[in-house]
């Protein structure tokens, strides 16, 4: 009986690992931004329209993102997108490349687990400003282990879409994960640290 205490135990700290760990303290907004990033799947990319009728305003959409593969040490810190010029936003992004992109631990079980509404600062958001570029041949190796490993349906997608391999290159951060208003890191500060 001990030795199935023991493996459930066990089970539980991989568990834990495995779910990105313990959620970084209010005090160290950098390691925040990695880690939200790195426990999120997907975010709301806002782009400034180029379609008829809505040119110039803003337009946000969601996008299937990844940094790395899932687990505590997987995470580079780069939100990669799996794009086609097909998509509404990306044709977008071919006129001004200018974005945002928020990630929000609402889409895990952390927010709900501990009953924060998406809005609370508690349940922690990040908003990245920059710029949506395609990735060049040497980076496309690791985009595409980031984003198959966590989205492998990805893999499957139509080959006539000629998808591509991009990443956000990230200008400014804000973190939004407790009360008293938005902290701003730098990109050195959130590549500095490991989530």
């Amino acid at each position: 009986m001990a030795g199935l205490a023991l493996l459930c135990v066990a089970a539980a700290a991989v568990l834990l690992l495995v779910a990105g760990g313990t959620i970084p303290p209010p005090e160290e907004a950098a390691r925040m931004a990695r880690f939200v990033l790195h426990n999120c799947d997907w975010g709301a990319l806002a782009t400034l329209s180029a379609q008829e009728g809505l040119r110039g305003q803003p337009f946000a959409n969601i996008f299937s993102l990844s940094d790395g593969p899932p687990g505590p040490f997987g995470g580079s810190g780069v939100p990669y997108l799996y794009l086609t010029d097909m998509e509404i936003s990306v044709q977008d992004l071919e006129i001004n490349s200018n974005a945002s992109l928020t990630v929000s631990l609402a889409q895990t079980p952390y927010c709900k687990k501990h009953r924060y509404d998406p809005q609370n600062p508690l349940c922690a958001h990040i908003i990245f400003c920059g710029s949506i570029v395609k990735v060049n041949d040497s980076e496309a190796g690791l985009a595409k282990k980031a984003l198959f490993s966590r989205h492998p349906e990805m893999e499957s997608w139509p080959k006539d879409h000629n998808w591509f391999f991009a990443k956000f290159n990230i200008t400014n951060i804000w973190v939004l994960d407790y009360f008293g208003g938005l902290k701003i890191v730098t990109p050195e500060e959130y590549y500095s640290v490991k989530p």
